[in-house]
Order: C-alpha cells, then structure tokens, then sequence
C-alpha cells in the first residue's frame, strides 16, 4: 500500500471526514484490520482563512509548497489538498515537489463523465465559484459546462461556509437557502450540482439534481492510488 500526505485544517471539520473515509474504503477493500497509511500536516484554518480574506495567495502559495515538500519527505507516495478552494495553487505545488498531487477537481470531472453529466452547477467560497481555477480544468481537460449562482447566491453560500460550517454549525435555514439557490440552477440546465467545499456535504445530503460530493470522490480517488 502507498502513503497519501494530507494538506488539512482548512477546515478541521473537513479532514476529519477525509480520515474516516479514506480509511473505512481502504478497510472496505482489504477486510481485517486494514486501514490507510496517511500523514497529515493539519494547520490552524484561522490563520489560512485571514490570508485568503487578504487574496494573498502568494503566501499561501508557499504553506502549501512547504507542507508538499515535508510530506514528501517524510514518505508521501502522493499529496492531497483537502480542500477545493486552495486548489487554486495545486498547479505551483505540484511543479515543486516530485510526488503526484491528487486533484479534487479531476476526481470531480471523472465521476462526472462517468455519470454522462455534460452541464454541472458548482458551489463553494466565493473563491472557488468565481475564480477560474476550477471551472476552466472542468470546461478545458474534461469538457464540462460550469454554471455557478448570482451574486446573491454566492454571497449566501460564502457566508454559510465560514460563518457556521467550517465552525460545526448546522442550521436548517441555511440548509433551504442552498437548496433554493440549487433549485434555481437547475432551471438554468445543471443536471448535478458540485459541492465544492469540502464542508458543503455536511449540510446538503439530498437535493433536486445529484448533489456530487467532492469529499468522497476525492477520497476514492485518493484510494484508488494508494491500492494500485
């Protein structure tokens, strides 16, 4: 079995599902006592979310490189960000280490077109949902249309992320705000929805189009790598 090193903390609430999932697949395909060979390097999300708030995305360029390499070289045989929207530096940090890194929006992309979806909503911070990054590795390497909320819209789910998942709270009201702003774009053609925030599955389970959770695709993917 191969070692996977996780980029966590960003939120806790977040690497604490890649844990268990990424470990109950690995024991789910080798039975007994099984479980995955994982180090994580875990950061206080505080620190990271003042810089994103910033746009300094240089700075948190160079975390995440950092984190890469030590991984690296305390034994990962691949590297996993975990978390959608600091994907946005997933090209630099795989250009400075020589270990594959494992990208969330290809897991994404592959469970897409197996499921002959060509038309997809995406939400997430308003970083993941506005910035090209994601929907242009979707649109470009896969072929698949990206459609994302209004302003409004994108504002809500932004708020709903760092104000109260990412922290562990769950509201109803916020749970049907998410569901509305979904329902509106599958008016506008999406035939599934992207949670693009690794927290966004702890509070849509259920929805008018697939709600796909990029979490659990990106974990098995995760897996598929450390089995092959």
């Amino acid at each position: 079995m191969k070692t996977i090193g996780i980029i966590g903390g960003m939120s806790y609430e977040s690497t604490v599902e890649y844990y268990k999932i990424i470990n109950s697949e690995i024991n789910k395909a080798l039975g007994g006592l099984h479980s995955a060979k994982m180090l994580i390097e875990s950061y206080d999300f505080a620190l990271i979310e003042e810089k994103q708030s910033e746009e300094d995305w240089e700075t948190l360029t160079q975390i995440l490189i950092e984190s890469a390499k030590k991984l690296e070289k305390a034994g990962a045989d691949y590297i996993a960000i975990a978390t959608n929207t600091m994907h946005l530096m997933a090209d630099e940090v795989q250009a400075n280490i020589s270990v594959p890194v494992i990208h969330i929006a290809e897991a994404a992309a592959n469970y897409i077109n197996e499921k002959n979806y060509n038309t997809v909503a995406l939400l997430g911070t308003k970083y993941t949902m506005t910035k090209p990054f994601y929907k242009d590795k979707l649109k470009n390497d896969f072929g698949i249309n990206v459609i994302i909320p209004d302003f409004e819209g994108q504002e809500t789910i932004n708020n709903i992320i760092y104000n109260e998942l990412c922290c562990g709270i769950i509201k109803k009201e916020s749970q049907n705000k998410i569901l509305n702003i979904i329902d509106n774009l599958k008016e506008n053609g999406a035939q599934a929805v992207i949670l693009g925030c690794t927290e966004l599955p702890l509070i849509i389970k259920n929805a008018s189009i697939e709600p796909i959770d990029t979490t659990k695709v990106h974990c098995i993917e995760i897996v598929k790598k450390l089995l092959n």
